[in-house]
């Protein structure tokens, strides 16, 4: 079934300019990776992320009284965005966080692999948002989407929209399954249509994940969405972003495809499990291993 949006935007997508204009950023990323403001403000926009099968309530609980604790250890530094859990950890979550402003998200809707019934889905993703969640962050039927059968990721996406209601929803390409940019680009304008607030590269489960490439394109389809229709969509790497180079070229990259105004957490975020320690570490100028031992007292 054809959907009124593969007219309504531009799909193609020059690949010899997309590696020519990543070329040129990853110049200004070089000399933004030791940038402290920069890595500052990247650090406010991470999702910090455990999603391990060895997971359980005391680990959601041990994240929750790191973030808590976070501004008397490391005073004049931001905290993160949020703590991105399965949804059995989100009321371990939420029973133990106090850190104002940092949000809880949620995977849901079977991920990661998206391969469970629409019924499921929808009923994972409302429990989760009854538990606590404030953010879900979904994966599209790659599947379905391989096969050209837009219209139901169109409506499974439309249908988790609807039951997340005011929550915000992170849909995730799983970009490093996707044959081509052209694809990307696609994915992209597809979940926007359904209302996504965030588009997010990959699971972190498959290789290859977050890529410059697939960023820039997203980004290109997020400026070219809101040029149409007005409304702005916020932009995720996720999976395998783990030093401060990659943080400062996926920096950059928003930067200078969508603007400064994209550069917050309420538009941009970074999925990692790693990547926290490492710009505390880069920017304080010393090794940091607070978040990776978080059954420990000492950083």
């Amino acid at each position: 079934m054809e959907l009124s949006f593969e007219n309504k935007f531009n799909i193609e997508v020059g690949v010899t300019e997309v590696e020519r204009e990543i070329n040129n950023l990853k110049d200004i990323a070089q000399s933004r990776k030791s940038d402290i403001e920069v890595l500052k403000k990247c650090f406010s926009m991470i999702d910090l992320t455990t999603l391990n099968t060895t997971d359980g309530y005391e680990r959601g609980k041990l994240f929750a009284d790191k973030v808590n604790q976070f501004p008397e250890h490391f005073p004049g530094m931001p905290n993160i965005a949020a703590i991105c859990v399965y949804p059995s950890l989100v009321a371990a979550v939420k029973e133990n966080l106090s850190a104002s402003n940092v949000k809880i998200a949620s995977v849901a809707a079977g991920f990661p692999a998206s391969q469970t019934f629409l019924e499921i889905k929808l009923s994972e993703c409302k429990i989760a948002l009854e538990q606590g969640a404030d953010e879900l962050d979904v994966v599209i039927s790659v599947g379905s989407f391989l096969e050209g059968n837009y219209f139901t990721v169109f409506s499974e996406l439309q249908q988790i929209k609807e039951v997340a209601e005011n929550a915000k929803v992170k849909v995730i390409l799983e970009t490093g399954a996707l044959p081509s940019l052209e694809d990307i680009k696609l994915a992209s304008f597809l979940a926007m249509e359904t209302g996504a607030d965030y588009i997010k590269t990959s699971t972190g489960k498959l290789e290859p994940a977050a890529t410059p490439e697939a960023v820039y394109v997203m980004c290109l389809a997020i400026k070219e969405f809101y040029e149409k229709t007005g409304r702005k969509v916020g932009m995720k790497p996720a999976g395998g972003v783990s030093n401060s180079y990659d943080t400062a070229l996926f920096y950059t990259i928003v930067e200078q495809v969508l603007g400064q105004e994209w550069l917050y957490p309420g538009l941009f975020r970074f999925g990692t499990s790693r990547l926290a320690d490492v710009l505390l570490s880069d920017i304080l100028g010393k090794e940091i291993k607070y978040f990776s031992q978080a059954s420990s007292s000492k950083y």
